[in-house]
This record gives C-alpha cells, structure tokens and sequence, in this order.
C-alpha cells in the first residue's frame, strides 16, 4: 500500500518536472556562452578549480600513499569539519592538508579586530587602509599556517597514520619538509582564490571551499544507495524519499539565504529654479532597505560546533565511562544523535546568531548613513529614531531566522536517527550545505548580472537571484 502511493507521488513529481522549460534552460546556457567575457571568466574559473583538486590528490612528501590509502575512515569531529572543509585533502595528507583554512581564520581575526580596535575599524573604511589589512591578513595567514602545520605534523606521528610514514625520513627532516610544504601549499591555494576572485566568477575563496565540500556528495550518495539495497535496508522507494527530503531541505535552505524583510525608504527630492530651491520636499524617488533574515550566515553554526567538540575532547582525554554520571553525560554532548546534544546545539546556534548579527550589524552607522544620503523611512524621524527602529525590526526578524538556522544545523542529527549514512546525512543542513547553497547563489547572481548587463533575460522569469553579499552588511566570505 505505501509503495503504491509513494510511486504515485513519484510519478507525478516526474510528470512536473517535465514541464520544466527546457528550452528557455538553453537559451540561457547560449547567452552565458555568447558572452565572451563572461565565458573567459567560468573556463578560468573551472580551470584552477581543477588544478586544486589534483592538488588534494599529491601526497606530503615523506609518506608512502599506498599504505594511506588502506585508512578506513577520516577523521571525525573538529578534525572532520577542518576535513570537509579541506575536500578531503586532510584525511590524505595531502600538500593542500590545511586548505584555505588558515586564511579563514586569519580573515575572521581581522574583521573581529575591526570590530574591537577603533583604529582598524577606520582603516576597513577607506581604500588604502583595506588593502594595508588585507597585506596584513596575508602575514597573518602565514603565521597561522606554519602553527596548524606543525600540529598537523603531530597528527600524522599518530598510531593512526605512523604506519604510513616513511622510515628513511628522519623526524626533523619530515617536520621541516612538511611545515614548508603545507604552508606553501596554503599560500598558492590563496593565490588561486584570489585569482578566481579577480579573473574568474564568484569569490575564489568561498568556491574553493563549495567544490571541496560538493566533492564529497557522489560518494555518499553511491554509499548511501549500497546501504539502501544490501541488508534490508529498504531499497529503492527508501532511497528515494531520502532523496526527496534533500531536494526539500536544500529549497528550505534557499529561502533562509534569500529571505529579507524590506524596510521602505524614500528620497527627498530638491526643486531647482524657484523660491523654495534650498527646501527638500519628500515625494523623491522610492526605494527600501533589504534586512536579511539571516544575516548571520554560517558563522553561528561553526561557533557552536567548535563549542560542542570541547565534551568529545574531554571525554577522549579523561577516558570517562558510560557508567558515570557525568561521564555518561558528555558522551551524550559529544553524540551527534542524542537529544542532549541537539538541544545545546540548537540553543548555542541561536545566541551566537544573536550576538554575530550585534557584531556586524550597526543600526546607528546605518541610520547616520541614510540621514547623509538625504533619506528616510516613512513616518520615522532621522537619526536615532530612525536607528532604534532599524535595530527593533532587526531583532524581530532575526529570532525566526535563528530558529530556521538551528533546525538546518541539528537536520544531519536527525537524519542520522532515520538510519542515513554518516557520509550523506551531512548534506541534509549544517555547515556543508549552508556553505554550499550560499555560494552558488553568490554565484550564479554573479552570473545573472553579466546577462543584464548586455540586455540578456535573466536567470529566472519572476524576480532575480540574490546572493548572501547582497545584503548582508559585513558578514564573512565563506
């Protein structure tokens, strides 16, 4: 009886789906490829993606990759994020080990110092002083690099990777060779980035990260479908609701992104050539202030996942039992499946979403900016009026986003609950798909605006694609 009706509501998604224009897909895919800048621009792109992606595949010199090969498993908890977002480059000891990671950390450094020290808050307002903290980024990166280097060289000499090592390499020589390697590698990743940024579509950085997190995706799904189909697992019709409930949650995830609420705002208008020239007069050109619901992005998500790796790091250190109390009580933490740990998940995503929107978000700079550009809201006073009413709405509409945000970050929880391999259950929210979802949309907005530009039709007939940096005030490229 069930698989009578879930065939049934198969068969008329795929009767929908066949009513997709097809035509109008390709006539778009001509336009993009008419353009010549912007052909140039996606085959650059595509080009030193894959030269990244060989890359992840080149082992550290000093390390035998047949006997690596033979791991089962790649690491788990903060190690596995740090691989996910690497693309699989940490778990091979690879001279892309440490990805872009570096360079993120020294990114979210600066801004957070921008945010703290009024002095680099200055320097982040002016041309000049963007590129002196952008050179200092780079230093900064640099130092990064050679510390996670060396920590990683202590990673390797564990008993989980020590057989793989080679015993003609001598450990001083395996540590220098490796710490300049990794930190060479972290660098011309950069280089790549930044030149996918210049010469190519979308922000380097952010794709980078996207193709090392998407790589993942058609293994798991080939795992996912063998699990599905060996050992009663359910088969085909279970695969395929799994895959219909990804297909929703990546819509769900959409809409996070894109939801704004909009503000109205008018232009004062100034009449010229009669008595009252120097009066403003309201009545000027309309237009709205976009607030995101999420403006937050990602970054409230990696915050409470580094929170929550502390209690699996207790409990690997202290060798704590399940008979205990407390014990048993951080195991439940560091369990991504138990109800503890989703509750405090969830919870932790919400404040920090809170206190990240507080920290990028500044209704008062806001409110000075629209006073200066001779603007107002409807009925609202300028200056702090105006700024406490920016600030309230602001804060209504963050909660909502918040929820949705926790939601999306404990879904790979409950799809583990549901029987979903560790390896697919990731893509149903959390950091990957977040990520994920984000920068296609960055991108393909990119991508949309080249077509305007030259009087193309756009991406989508109602309305246009919006990215994460079309109105997030500062939020951090990830």
């Amino acid at each position: 009886m069930y698989k009578c009706v879930f065939c049934r509501l198969f068969a008329l998604i795929i009767r929908r789906l066949t009513y997709f224009p097809v035509k109008k897909l390709i006539e778009t895919l001509k336009n993009i490829w008419s353009i010549e800048e912007l052909r140039k621009r996606i085959l650059f792109t595509l080009l030193l993606v894959l030269v990244y992606r060989v890359g992840c595949y080149i082992t550290l010199p000093g390390i035998n990759p047949l006997i690596l090969d033979q791991k089962s498993s790649g690491p788990e908890g903060l190690l596995g994020l740090f691989n996910a977002f690497a693309g699989g480059a940490f778990s091979r000891a690879s001279i892309f080990a440490l990805g872009v990671m570096p360079y993120i950390s020294a990114s979210i450094f600066m801004q957070l110092a921008g945010i703290v020290i009024p002095q680099v808050a200055k320097m982040q307002k002016e041309e000049s002083g963007r590129r002196t903290i952008n050179q200092y980024t780079r230093y900064l990166t640099v130092l990064v690099t050679a510390v996670q280097a060396s920590a990683y060289v202590g990673y390797l000499r564990s008993p989980e990777y020590a057989p793989a090592l080679v015993p003609e390499f001598s450990p001083f020589m395996f540590w220098l060779t490796t710490i300049v390697v990794l930190s060479a590698g972290t660098l011309f990743v950069m280089w790549l980035g930044e030149k996918i940024t210049d010469k190519g579509i979308g922000n380097g950085t952010s794709i980078i990260i996207m193709v090392g997190i998407l790589a993942r995706l058609p293994e798991s799904l080939v795992q996912e479908f063998s699990a599905k189909n060996i050992g009663g697992g359910g088969g085909l019709l279970i695969f395929l609701a799994e895959i219909l409930v990804f297909i929703a949650v990546v819509v769900g995830l959409i809409l996070l992104t894109q939801g704004v609420r909009k503000i109205p705002l008018n232009y004062a208008r100034r009449i010229i050539g009669s008595t009252n020239a120097a009066k403003d007069i309201a009545g000027g050109s309309r237009d709205f202030i976009p607030l995101k619901v999420n403006s937050a992005g990602v970054m409230p998500i990696i915050f409470a996942q580094a929170i929550l790796f502390i209690p699996a790091t207790i409990v690997g250190f202290a060798g704590m039992t399940p008979e205990g109390a407390s014990g048993g009580f951080m195991r439940a933490l560091s369990n991504p499946a138990s109800f503890w740990h989703n509750l405090l998940y969830a919870i932790l995503v919400i404040a920090f979403t809170y206190f990240y929107t507080a920290l990028i978000f500044n209704p008062t700079e806001m409110a000075d900016n629209l006073k200066r550009n001779n603007s107002f809201i409807p009925g609202i006073k300028p200056g702090e009026p105006t700024a406490n009413f920016i600030g309230t709405i602001m804060d209504r509409i963050t909660l909502p986003g918040a929820v949705f945000l926790a939601v999306a970050g404990i879904l790979p929880g409950i799809a583990s609950l549901f029987g979903v391999t560790s390896g697919f259950s990731s893509f149903f929210g959390g950091t990957s798909m977040l990520i994920g979802v984000g920068v296609i949309l960055d991108t393909l907005q990119q991508i949309e605006s080249h077509l305007l530009m030259r009087h193309y039709d756009g991406m989508m007939k109602t309305g246009r694609i919006m990215g994460r940096q079309t109105t997030a005030p500062a939020a951090t490229e990830i």
